[in-house]
C-alpha cells in the first residue's frame, strides 16, 4: 500500500494537470477569438475549431479526469 506522502504527490499531480487542462482550454478559447478578431491569420474554420476544442478541454476533460481518478467506487 502507498504511504502517505505518495498518495499526497499522486493528488497534487492529479489537480496540477486537470487545472493545466483547464488554462489550455482558456487559452484555445482566447486564440479563437483572436480568429473571429482577425487578430490571428487563420481561416475562420480554424477558429471554430479551437473554439469547440477550448471548450472541450475547459469543461468536459476535467470532469472526466476526475471521475477517473475519484477514490469512491461507484460500481
Amino acid at each position: 500500500m502507498d504511504s502517505r506522502e505518495d498518495a499526497e504527490a499522486r493528488a497534487k499531480g492529479r489537480f496540477m494537470l486537470i487545472n493545466a487542462m483547464r488554462i489550455a482550454g482558456v487559452v484555445m478559447i482566447l486564440a479563437a477569438i483572436a480568429v473571429f478578431n482577425e487578430a490571428l491569420p487563420l481561416p475562420d474554420w480554424a477558429g471554430y475549431l479551437l473554439l469547440v476544442l477550448g471548450m472541450f478541454e475547459t469543461f468536459v476533460t476535467p470532469t472526466l479526469l476526475s471521475r477517473m481518478w475519484s477514490t469512491n467506487d461507484k460500481r
